[in-house]
């Protein structure tokens, strides 16, 4: 992660939060009045974003001590413990939610991305996801996926070209979009064409794209198309997609595999902060 962008968002997250201050925890504990706190974690799964501890609570007084004991793209298991903290009551309880919310989050997107890993089960095939990610976390989500034992895809719609089945119809055609693209992207861009036939993949080739996409396609569609598409041309396959039928697409030799659902619709890993002598 960008530790210079995760500071600015937390400063944003927390000024969200916190508006003038933690009326609770301020009006209840003094900032002499220190205890011990650990993060633990509530259900199996894939570690991410355990730098936030620190990142945050140096927000509010630098001297907290953070102790990790796990590290992100760990398998971790209920009741194992991430980090303990140690310095006043009052900030660790303000800066608690705001970690947890975010930990919860890219620990759920380390988890799902990982399970698919698992699923696909290919020594060729890589998992990767897509631009489906929460507004304002896309470094965060993207961040977790690596964690998950997954890729990335572009980032934004700044870093790769990503000619979809609208670009197509209005610009007359695969073969017409790419041209206009080329004739003005310098040459570190590259262009991904989404096809839906084997006649447009023969024209995605024709037109000299750098990826292929083959949308919502069957496994057997995939393998024939896989064929047609010479070496150099990345390609890949998205829409549809789930853990329980990923792993028929094992044997297709595609090269990517983009699942939106590592992202748009995670469920989070379940992890809480609990003061030294308190339960939960």
């Amino acid at each position: 992660m960008n530790k210079v962008k995760l500071r600015k968002q937390l400063q944003e997250f927390f000024i969200e939060d916190l508006g003038e201050l933690d009326l609770t925890s301020e009006y209840i504990f003094p900032l002499e009045k220190v205890s011990k706190g650990n993060f633990l974690v509530k259900n199996d799964g894939v570690l991410a974003g355990v730098d936030i501890i620190k990142e945050a609570y140096a927000f509010f007084d630098p001297s907290i001590e953070v102790t990790l004991y796990k590290q992100d793209g760990e398998l971790v298991k209920k009741g194992d413990v991430i980090a303990s903290v140690h310095g006043p009551v009052a900030y660790l309880l303000s800066a608690e939610r705001v970690i947890l919310n975010l930990m919860q989050r890219m620990s759920g997107v380390a988890t799902a991305t990982h399970a698919a890993v698992q699923a696909l089960n290919s020594d060729h095939t890589k998992i990767c996801d897509t631009r489906k990610t929460m507004p304002g976390l896309r470094m965060l989500d993207k961040y977790a996926v690596r964690c998950g034992g997954g890729y990335n895809h572009r980032f934004g719609l700044y870093d790769g070209v990503m000619i979809k089945d609208n670009h197509i119809t209005f610009a007359g055609g695969i073969k017409e979009a790419v041209s206009k693209v080329r004739s003005q992207a310098g040459h570190m861009v590259k262009i991904e064409v989404e096809t839906e036939s084997k006649e447009q993949v023969l024209e995605a080739v024709e037109a000299g794209a750098d990826v292929i996409m083959f949308d919502n396609r069957s496994p057997e569609e995939v393998a024939e198309y896989v064929k047609l598409v010479p070496k150099g041309i990345v390609t890949e396959i998205s829409g549809g997609l789930t853990l329980e039928t990923i792993g028929n697409y094992r044997d297709t030799m595609v090269d990517y595999i983009s699942l939106g659902m590592l992202t748009h619709s995670v469920t989070a890993l379940d992890i809480s902060f609990n003061l030294e002598g308190g339960v939960k």
